[in-house]
């Protein structure tokens, strides 16, 4: 078998299909993106690629701030509807039936329904061609708690998260590995026989 050559583009899949939330408790808008992602450890910070042309565009450069809502299985059509219909037009958080919770840091609402929501501040805006790239800061992570274990422990298995790949959404099952594992040494098993 050979690879089939194709002309250069976006397919590095599969990847977040989160929805933005920008402005303020008052006058908010959601936007569904798919391009973004972490940038750095220390400190921490993340990007969103938005076109300059969506409404949500210039409300994230106005405020210089936004939150990153993850999406779930429950959420699958109203991120899709989130990021085909335009806040000019319509009260995104009202005709899907989301509920919007007030930020910690940041005058952006969070989704509730979102299991996992990262407050963001803007820290430089790139124009890269077809989008602008908003480097941010991370300022906070606010987790539902009923996704988090007895140990203190986010247990991303629970949330039914989604990821977005070539046009479509697709859950994300079950984990097949974890950090190191391939390195790990494994047990023995010390079990005598009778």
């Amino acid at each position: 078998m050979s690879k089939v050559q194709w002309k250069a583009g976006t397919f590095i899949y599969p990847i977040p299909a989160v929805m933005v939330s920008c402005g303020t408790m008052e006058k908010s808008n959601i936007i569904t993106v798919a391009w973004t992602g972490i940038l750095n450890t220390n400190p921490a910070m993340c990007y969103i690629s938005v076109r300059p042309e969506r409404y949500s565009h210039d409300i994230i450069k106005e405020n210089g701030e936004f939150a990153i809502n993850l999406t779930t299985q429950k959420l699958a059509y109203a991120t899709d509807w989130c990021g085909v219909k335009s806040g000019k037009d319509v009260d995104k958080f009202e005709q899907m039936h989301l509920t919007k919770e007030k930020a910690n840091l940041i005058k952006a609402p969070l989704i509730k329904e979102s299991p996992v929501s990262i407050e963001c501040k803007v820290k430089q805006i790139v124009p890269l061609g077809s989008h602008d790239m908003f480097v941010a800061d991370i300022l906070a992570i606010d987790a539902d708690e009923k996704y988090i274990d007895e140990k203190g422990a986010f247990d991303i298995s629970k949330c039914d998260l989604i990821a977005y790949a070539n046009g479509g959404y697709y859950p994300l099952s079950k984990k097949v590995g974890k950090f190191g594992f391939s390195v790990q040494k494994k047990r023995k098993n010390h079990s005598k026989r009778k």
